[in-house]
């Protein structure tokens, strides 16, 4: 039995995060508690199998149970201490925030240790970040966050290209993995405290009148 190495504890912490945001708007939704375990785990595991597949590669999910567990211990987390939750506003995006940063970084420096290319791997780290809240928000029947003017899959590539900034730079693996991670999750809190999101898009003034 060996010991699990930095990048596994940041992807089974971000597993437990991003599931535990899930359970948390499900039970918002009153889902069962089989719908919630549904929510919480295409959450946790939905960006790393769209990166792991598109990187050729078998999803973690598929050949450890750690996953299937991760998401069991949140949604037990929150039938415990749900009503604690519920009066905790922040609770969502707080979780939410801790799993874009850990499966940002995982996502970098897998595509890295696979030898792609820089853009490649900050692509990956957004998808393995961002992809998972779509799924979630989807099955909630909500818009996903990274099509609103939060700043959100921005700050998967702001996260991702710091991180290849210290790996080129020659610095550890697990240096580049904090930095990354800090810098997603403070790109991702700076930008909704203080307000700061990406222009809308708008359209013709004839095209939204019709």
């Amino acid at each position: 039995m060996t010991m699990p190495t930095f990048v596994q504890i940041l992807d089974f912490i971000g597993t437990f995060a991003f599931a535990i945001s899930g359970i948390r708007l499900a039970s918002a939704k009153r889902f069962d508690w089989f719908g919630a375990y549904v929510v919480g785990f295409v959450t946790a595991i939905g960006g790393g199998t769209i990166r792991d597949l598109l990187l050729d590669v078998t999803p973690g999910w598929m050949t450890d149970p750690i996953y299937l567990i991760c998401t069991g211990l949140a949604l037990l987390w929150v039938i415990l201490f749900g009503k604690y939750l519920i009066h905790l506003n922040n609770t969502f995006f707080i979780f939410d925030s801790i799993g874009l940063a850990l499966f940002t970084v995982v996502g970098v420096g897998k595509s890295i240790l696979l030898g792609y290319p820089f853009w490649v791997a900050i692509i990956m780290g957004s998808i393995t970040g961002a992809a998972g809240g779509v799924i979630r928000d989807v099955f909630i029947n909500e818009i996903p966050l990274i099509f609103r003017k939060e700043i959100y899959a921005m700050a998967c590539v702001v996260g991702g290209t710091f991180y290849w900034l210290c790996h080129l730079w020659g610095l550890e693996a697990f240096v580049c993995q904090i930095v990354g991670g800090v810098s997603v999750f403070l790109t991702r809190i700076l930008s909704v405290k203080y307000q700061i999101c990406l222009p809308i898009l708008s359209g013709h003034e004839e095209d939204t009148e019709k």
